[in-house]
């Protein structure tokens, strides 16, 4: 009996001697060797991780740059010194990259936007917006349940009285909160960009003025005052082209429901 548990024992050790050989030389002579280059261009990233360029990471964007030629300025948060670095590594010419922050294209906070339920369950937009459309009687307004906050992995957005405020200085532009609001109130803007318009309601002016005090009531008093083309009228809601500058700022004060705002 004692033998037969020794040569039990021998035999296991061998079989996993044997096994342990084989991973050894299979890691040497079958594995897949990397270009050490993308180690580097994965240094010369912010390593923030953040998935905005559409890869998992800093790694797999650098690899995608490596084997895919993929885009060079795709990384936000790293903008134009990343893409300049990486073009001079790659001895490619650079390209300019326009800085983007986010912004929530609601001003309806407590004070200015009407709720028409007590909502008593998760805090969370998505759950809220789920239950009965959501407890905001501006059905296109923002939720203030702070999803967009929680997946911020810079903390660059505050829940100020009932609303989503993004500091601009801090943002990286990585897209998250945009995919997380379920009511699609995010959206990426120049950086360079002052004047906003903190509406995304396209009900008529009437029903506008019921539930929000700051809503958009379409006078298009915006595209007559304003630059040219810089306020566009999509249906009942101005809405700001910013790849058109504004010059004209007293159409701020020509605004009756105060939506359009200067950060």
């Amino acid at each position: 009996m004692e033998n037969l548990i020794l040569q039990s024992f021998i035999w296991i050790g061998l079989v996993g001697l044997v096994l342990g050989i084989s991973l050894a030389v299979a890691a040497k002579y079958l594995a897949v060797k990397e270009d050490p280059r993308i180690g580097e261009l994965t240094d010369l990233l912010p390593g923030a991780n953040c998935g905005g360029c559409g890869y998992a990471g800093c790694a797999d964007y650098a690899k995608a740059i490596i084997v895919d030629n993929a885009d060079i300025t795709l990384c936000a948060p790293g903008g134009s010194e990343s893409a300049d670095a990486i073009a001079t590594y790659l001895g490619v010419a650079s390209k300019s990259v326009e800085k983007l922050t986010a912004i929530v294209l609601c001003s309806g906070d407590n004070s200015n936007s009407k709720r028409r339920f007590e909502y008593n369950g998760i805090s969370d937009c998505a759950a809220a917006q789920a239950t009965a459309g959501g407890d905001k009687s501006c059905s296109w307004g923002c939720l203030g349940y702070g999803s967009c906050a929680r997946v911020c992995p810079v903390n660059a957005i505050s829940i100020i009285n009932g609303l989503a405020k993004v500091d601009k200085e801090l943002c990286i532009a990585c897209g998250k909160c945009i995919a997380v609001c379920p009511r699609k109130l995010i959206k990426l803007v120049p950086a360079s960009a002052k004047i906003h318009v903190l509406c995304s309601s396209k009900d008529k002016g009437p029903v506008v003025k019921k539930v929000c005090s700051t809503g958009c009531i379409g006078c298009r008093l915006c595209t007559k005052f304003g630059d040219e083309g810089a306020f566009i009228m999509d249906g009942f809601l101005a809405k700001r082209d910013y790849s058109i500058a504004v010059t004209k700022e007293e159409v701020i004060d020509k605004c009756p429901a105060k939506c359009i705002i200067k950060d």
